[in-house]
């Protein structure tokens, strides 16, 4: 059987491949003066494989360890890393509405359409999209830290 120490690094490695992803993802979407539908297919791409790379190893290795594992760094950690989600959960909720609006309107394929004149409520769908996102990445940051540290820890730290 593989040593706990060699799938915890590999499963370190993938939360950490999973950072440019979702930075470049995020950048994609800055860096846009107008949203076409070939720019948010292109921003999803790098998005999913950075989500993917994240919940994956999570939903699959460290979720059903956390019960036996219930030690302040843990609980810190996995408190940190679902707080994050619930704001991407949060995001999506505007995500979706201005998907929509914007499909409803053919905005994805006139660049001149104003999307703030799509709906009155897109300033609020907007607005959540802003909060979520941010509040993702600042907490994933800080899971991923407390991550490391745990990982230095119950690893590393032994070895030094």
């Amino acid at each position: 059987m593989v040593d706990e120490s060699v799938i915890a690094a590999a499963v370190g490695l993938s939360v950490t491949a999973s950072l440019p992803f979702l930075l470049y993802g995020a950048w994609i979407m800055i860096d846009t003066e107008v949203v076409t539908w070939n720019v948010l297919i292109r921003h999803l791409r790098y998005i999913l494989v950075g989500l993917l790379l994240t919940t994956v190893p999570m939903v699959t290795w460290m979720m059903p360890r956390l019960l036996g594992q219930l030690s302040g760094g843990a609980v810190v950690h996995a408190f940190l890393g679902l707080q994050a989600y619930a704001l991407l959960t949060f995001a999506l909720t505007g995500i979706v509405r201005i998907f929509q609006a914007k499909r409803d309107a053919d905005a994805y394929d006139d660049p001149d359409v104003d999307i703030d004149e799509l709906h009155e409520d897109m300033g609020k769908w907007r607005g959540r999209l802003r909060v979520g996102v941010a509040g993702f990445m600042i907490l994933w940051l800080c899971a991923w830290v407390s991550g490391l540290y745990r990982f230095y820890n119950l690893h590393l730290g032994q070895l030094l």
